[in-house]
């Protein structure tokens, strides 16, 4: 068996307990070993808590520089990820971002250049079209099980972060910290993007972090809406202003059925078919409910270990980020704005344990009675 690949984190905040799990698995299955982390001075003991007794800097370019370090992961704040990413490219590492990997396209289109030429792999959270839900309802519809796409509705928010500024400020906001994962799921389910048109603003101007009132810069409350050609539209409801809800995910509407994906895109917890042909609402648990939004990671590394290429896609990715900012640009002008790059879909893993049967039939009552 080949050597561990060896791990070196930089940002220790709150998303690095995240990864903790998928680290421990890799180290267990003996794939990936931590070598460097690095922090802020007051995260020393917290990312040694999650990642082991490893060497620990507040100096970035001692982890993308290490000559036992393979694989950069950057979890730090948006703004510097597009920075961290090129220079863990340039000293030949493989890399895995969160999200966004950028907030422009200036530094997208860079990036995506880089990567085709560097002998590391990059990969850019979020890894939503990893989780095997969506894979089984990504095949669904290429089967044809719900006919052609017509619409579809994609929902994630909540209350909004009260740990850091950031995420209010210039070049954050729900966008680019929660909408980016609706998109990646549509955008992964249906294709690029044509078009978009979005109402965007601050519903909330005043938020409270560490005990602090300070003044919402960056869009906390987005509706978008996406078009995808030949008459299919989606629209997005994103924002720091979902307290609460109980409604899918994700909603897919065809000519001969509708697809429903339950929990969040990045959590998901099964998934309702319905076809008119079967008039019954078929209800699947969810097959996988130790799947991990992080398991981006895992991919990366089992890529490494097996010479093939991630599962994920660069020009997603940047088509992403165009369609993030489009969307921006839209809510600030009120206007359509088009989207030029386009991408290939992901072939992706083959999905494994959807359940034979479905797990519950619901029938349609009102249908009955009208038929």
């Amino acid at each position: 068996m080949p050597p561990p690949v060896r791990l070196g984190f930089i940002g220790c905040g709150n998303v690095l307990s995240a990864y903790r799990a998928t680290v421990d698995r890799l180290r267990q299955r003996g794939l990936a070993v931590v070598t460097r982390a690095c922090g802020r001075s007051s995260q020393h003991d917290s990312a040694l808590q999650s990642l082991g007794p490893v060497p620990f800097t507040t100096q970035a370019s001692d982890v993308y520089f290490a000559p036992d370090v393979d694989v950069v992961i950057i979890l730090t704040s948006m703004p510097e990820h597009a920075r961290l990413a090129t220079a863990s490219l340039e000293a030949g590492k493989h890399v895995l971002v969160e999200k966004p990997f950028a907030s422009s396209l200036d530094e997208g289109r860079a990036l995506v250049e880089l990567a085709r030429r560097s002998p590391g792999y990059l990969v850019c959270a979020p890894f939503t079209t990893l989780s095997p839900t969506f894979q089984i309802l990504r095949r669904r519809i290429e089967a044809g099980d719900i006919g052609k796409v017509c619409s579809a509705r994609a929902r994630y928010g909540w209350s909004g972060p009260w740990w850091s500024e950031w995420f209010y400020r210039p070049g954050g906001g729900c966008l680019f910290d929660l909408g980016i994962y609706s998109v990646t799921t549509l955008t992964g389910l249906l294709g690029p993007a044509r078009q978009v048109m979005a109402m965007t603003g601050i519903a909330i101007p005043e938020r409270v972090i560490h005990g602090r009132t300070i003044q919402v810069e960056a869009e906390d409350n987005a509706q978008v809406l996406l078009d995808f050609g030949h008459g299919a539209s989606a629209v997005i409801t994103t924002g720091f202003t979902l307290q609460q809800y109980r409604s899918p995910a994700l909603e897919i509407y065809g000519t001969t059925g509708v697809l429903q994906m339950l929990g969040d895109d990045w959590d998901p917890d099964g998934y309702e078919l319905w076809q008119n042909q079967a008039g019954a609402w078929q209800i699947f648990k969810e097959s996988h409910p130790e799947w991990s939004w992080t398991d981006g990671l895992r991919d990366l590394v089992e890529a490494i270990h097996l010479g093939r290429s991630p599962n994920t896609n660069v020009d997603h990715a940047f088509h992403v980020v165009e369609v993030l900012l489009a969307a921006q640009r839209s809510g600030r002008e009120r206007r359509a704005v088009e989207i030029h790059h386009g991408f290939t879909l992901p072939t992706g893993p083959e999905p494994v344990g959807e359940p034979s049967e479905p797990a519950h039939l619901v029938h349609d009552r009102t249908r009955e009675s009208m038929g």
